[in-house]
This record gives C-alpha cells, sequence and structure tokens, in this order.
C-alpha cells in the first residue's frame, strides 16, 4: 500500500501552521491528510495550536487554558509568519472538521496533552470527530501514555497512535499494551526492523518530520505507512515515480 502524505500543521512550510491558509493549501497541493494539534480554552473549546501558549505565533501572550474562545478569535495568528498573511486567526476543531467534512482527507489530530493533561480532552475530541462522521479516517495521536490508555476504552473505529521522539524498549509491543494501533516515530528513530515488527502486530507505523527528499525516499522505500512534511507537494513527487 502506498505511504500516505500528512501535510504537518497544514503546508507549514508556505503558510503560517494550523491556520486555513496552511491547510488549505496542503489540500490544493494533494496531500493525503493534514495533521494538526487540539488543545483546550479556559471555556472548554478545542482549538488548533502547536504551543501550549499563543506566544509564538501569534499577537496575544500566555496560555490557552487561559483564555476563552472568543478571545483567541480575534487574535492575528498569520502577520508573524508573511505580512501576506496578516487577519489569519485560530480556528476551532468544529470549524476545521466542518471544512474538510466533504473533501477526501485523512485527519491526525494529535492531543496535545502531554505537558497539560486536559481534563476530558479525549472525550471532547472524540465527540466532535463523530458528530462529523469522521472516524473512519482520523487517526488520534498523543505522547501521553495514560492518554492512550483512556482512548482504547472508546469506541475501536478510530486510528490511536502513540507518538515517540526517543528510543523505547518494545516499543511496538509496549505501544500496543497501551491500546495503540499505530506507533508515530521521529525521523531519526527509523530502521527496518522497527517497520516490520510494526506490520507484523498490525500495526501502522508513520514518520514525522520529514521535509528532505533523501529522508523521504528511504521511508518509503522501508513501506512506512505514512509520513508527516511541512512540505507536501514535494514528498508527493518523490513518492508517485515508487
Amino acid at each position: 500500500m502506498q505511504a500516505k502524505i500528512f501535510a504537518h500543521r497544514g503546508t507549514s512550510k508556505h503558510a503560517p501552521e494550523n491556520t486555513m491558509a496552511a491547510f488549505s493549501l496542503a489540500y490544493q497541493q494533494g496531500a493525503d491528510g493534514i495533521e494538526t494539534d487540539v488543545h483546550l480554552t479556559k471555556d472548554h473549546v478545542p482549538v488548533l495550536m502547536h504551543d501550549e501558549r499563543i506566544n509564538r505565533t501569534t499577537n496575544g501572550t500566555g496560555y490557552i487554558k487561559n483564555h476563552t474562545f472568543n478571545q483567541l478569535k480575534d487574535l492575528d495568528a498569520g502577520s508573524w509568519f508573511s505580512p501576506e498573511f496578516i487577519g489569519s486567526r485560530i480556528i476551532s476543531l468544529d470549524e476545521f472538521l466542518e471544512w474538510i467534512q466533504d473533501k477526501p482527507l485523512y485527519l491526525n489530530i494529535e492531543l496535545k496533552n502531554n505537558k497539560i493533561d486536559y481534563n476530558h480532552l479525549e472525550h471532547i475530541v472524540y465527540d466532535r470527530i463523530a458528530h462529523y462522521h469522521l472516524l473512519h479516517r482520523t487517526t488520534l495521536s498523543t505522547f501521553n501514555p495514560k492518554s492512550v490508555k483512556r482512548l482504547k476504552h472508546m469506541n475501536r473505529n478510530i486510528g490511536v497512535a502513540l507518538l515517540i521522539s526517543k528510543r523505547y524498549k518494545n516499543l511496538v509491543s509496549a505501544a500496543k499494551d497501551l491500546g495503540a494501533n499505530a506507533i508515530h516515530i521521529k525521523y531519526r528513530l527509523l530502521n527496518q526492523l522497527l517497520v516490520d515488527r510494526s506490520h507484523q502486530e498490525n500495526m501502522a507505523i508513520r514518520v514525522y518530520t520529514v521535509n528532505k527528499p533523501k529522508s523521504m525516499m528511504r521511508s518509503f522505500s522501508m513501506g512506512c505507512d505514512g509520513i508527516f512534511t511541512d512540505v507536501p507537494k514535494t514528498a508527493i513527487q518523490y513518492r508517485d515515480p515508487i
């Protein structure tokens, strides 16, 4: 099966990450799916942003959890990247799911609960995905093993991936024991033995963040199920001839 190409935070090399501009560009470029990140606001609205704080990618300051969604949606989330994107804003998970609902795209939603373990984040996100009838093409990923365990008790129609950035003994069996059905690994951890073991256990294996052509081709040739990249157009160009 051909590896799926996920646009990492959208086409984040060419548009401000986790904004509609980045997602729309990924769709236009032919990405198979979109990877994005979810936090909870003070009023429990799931919103798309990578960092716990809004300082880096908006004109605001402070933690997402200390702001309401109405406060966040008035911020500029594009001018930090380029004047071309002034006026881009933080969007809610619902806005994103409504946009993607009629598009043939896979979703990878990272629950950003490894530093702040938001109460009920798994259930809130799961319920929104179910509302838009997108469970069958969504994977929820997290670095938090406790979160994977909580997801295990939900409907198994949804993908659950353990995110890993460091070497982990018996990774495949450990992830499976937690309740994951996929592992998402940092590129430097990639090796053929790990890919083969994952597939032997019916576990998908995907790699992040793969931006260099040489790394893309190595990932594809090893049989990875997917890659996360800031440059999906480039990845497609190197995958399709294979």
